[in-house]
């Protein structure tokens, strides 16, 4: 078997399920690639924000410093920027899978090889500049296969759920994020406040593993693999005549439907109201990023050990589960489809909590209250900012085109983020008695500035409607 077969999709079995039993034998199946999917990519999460978790410690360790550490996450994120789009295409033709179990056993191996990195350095001090390197090397190739993971998972809901049902199931699965985030910060912080930072990698690398173990096991490529019929068939939407004529028909319609979905698609890069929701989602992933990267640096400053700092910050991954689940409900419901009065009220909390989070003192009820607050509203500015409110205001076939701007814009600014946070970071480090202290002064304006910026750019779209095709 070549290499390239062995990511193909699967073609349909020779052994077919009876049909008195096919029922059955689909729900159990695309419930367990729900599931698996859902688990899987939470992993993937805490193999992608293990080096968050650690960022104190290194830094106190003389390890690296915070520029360094910086532009070792840039990398990251830069790196899934780019391959998002290109895996997303390929996980289309691909064995979901296989697709998904790889890129997490690479990025579990990228952990575990940072990992042991730092352990082999502890005796060294001050990493040099080859080693910088290298892990700036090693992050980026972490962030391409992290920008494996989210196609395999949401397509195995497209492959296997009918449309009737599949928000649903995709409001759950878009809770995966925070559930990883939040596992990460309490798993890796322990293990951080017990055994070392290096540690800390180890645990994410473990953890990626067990995501592997868990895709392998219950995650399926189509219905169609194994011995059933296609889900439009096993749902009842569809005839096999309909799905027939439905074939011929876009067989007969595709060159015009090409032509067309090209005049649309460079439309959505002339709308300037795509653009201001794309610098709005780019200056909130700022924030988010900035909080999420060295939240705990931060707390840890305040004088809290990096066990209670990584619980503290986990309880925003949390309470974004809420926002992100509760948000388009919402909207739709309370609101009328307007997302832009949640959006706005949702940003505006969103600075409030910056600044209960940063200048609050050292309470551990006000820095909890500010990770709850936090949490709330960037699971719903994730959920609009980062791409419903867009998708809204352009034609449906050029949707992708829409989030594909807001997500490229996003990213670019998270990865500058991190590089900008940590020269000002360094800039604000003075040593006493052997003692590192951080000044967040400077970078503190950074982040409530982004997030100001983050709920005004909205309001020049504030008379844009839903598109109606």
């Amino acid at each position: 078997m070549g290499f390239l077969n062995f990511f193909k999709m699967s073609g349909p079995s020779e052994k077919k399920v009876p049909v008195e039993q096919q029922d059955k034998v689909y729900k159990s199946l695309r419930f367990q690639t729900f599931v698996a999917g859902t688990i899987g990519y939470s992993l993937y999460y805490v193999c992608r924000t293990g080096l968050n978790v650690v960022k104190g410690p290194i830094i106190q360790d003389g390890f690296l410093t915070a520029t360094q550490l910086g532009a070792i996450s840039s990398c990251l994120l830069y790196a899934y920027a780019a391959g998002k789009f290109v895996n997303g295409v390929l996980a289309d033709r691909s064995n979901i899978k296989r697709f998904m179990a790889a890129g997490l056993s690479v990025s579990a191996f990228t952990n575990l090889v940072f990992g042991l990195t730092g352990l082999w350095s502890t005796g060294v001090g001050t990493a040099s500049s080859l080693l910088v390197l290298l892990l700036c090397g090693l992050w980026t190739l972490n962030g391409w296969a992290q920008s494996m993971g989210t196609a395999p998972a949401v397509i195995g809901l497209s492959r296997w759920y009918p449309l009737s049902i599949r928000g649903t199931y995709y409001g759950f699965f878009s809770s995966s994020h925070n559930i990883g985030e939040g596992l990460s910060f309490v798993f890796c912080g322990a293990l951080v406040g017990l055994m070392g930072w290096q540690w800390g990698f180890m645990g994410s690398a473990l953890a990626g593993l067990l995501g592997v173990i868990i895709i392998m096991l219950f995650m399926h490529d189509n219905p169609e693999s194994k011995g059933l019929k296609q889900v439009e068939l096993l749902t009842g939407e569809k005839t096999q005549e309909e799905i027939d004529a439905e074939a011929a028909a876009k067989a007969a319609a595709k060159a015009s439907a090409d032509a067309e979905a090209k005049e649309i698609q460079k439309s959505v890069f002339k709308n300037p109201g795509v653009w201001f929701l794309a610098l709005a989602s780019g200056f909130m992933y700022v924030a988010r990023y900035a909080v999420n990267g060295w939240g705990t640096l931060v707390l840890e400053g305040k004088g809290f050990s990096t066990t209670e700092a990584t619980s503290i910050i986990s309880i925003n991954a949390w309470c974004g589960i809420f926002g992100t689940v509760l948000s388009g409900f919402l909207s739709d419901k309370l609101f009328k489809g307007d997302r832009q009065l949640p959006a706005l009220v949702a940003g505006i909390l969103h600075v409030i909590s910056l600044i209960i989070f940063l200048y609050g003192g050292d309470s551990v009820a006000i820095n909890v209250l500010a990770m709850i607050l936090r949490g709330l509203a960037i699971g719903v500015l994730i959920c609009f900012l980062g791409g419903l409110m867009a998708v809204d205001i352009v034609p449906r076939k050029a949707s992708g085109s829409a989030l594909g701007i807001v997500g490229l814009v996003s990213y670019i600014f998270a990865s500058t983020q991190d590089i900008v946070s940590g020269i000002l970071i360094d800039k604000g480090t003075t040593v006493v008695d052997g003692v590192k202290h951080i000044d967040f002064t400077q970078v503190g304006y950074l982040w409530i500035g982004a997030a100001i910026i983050s709920f005004i750019l909205p309001l020049f779209n504030w008379k844009k409607r839903q598109t109606a095709n």
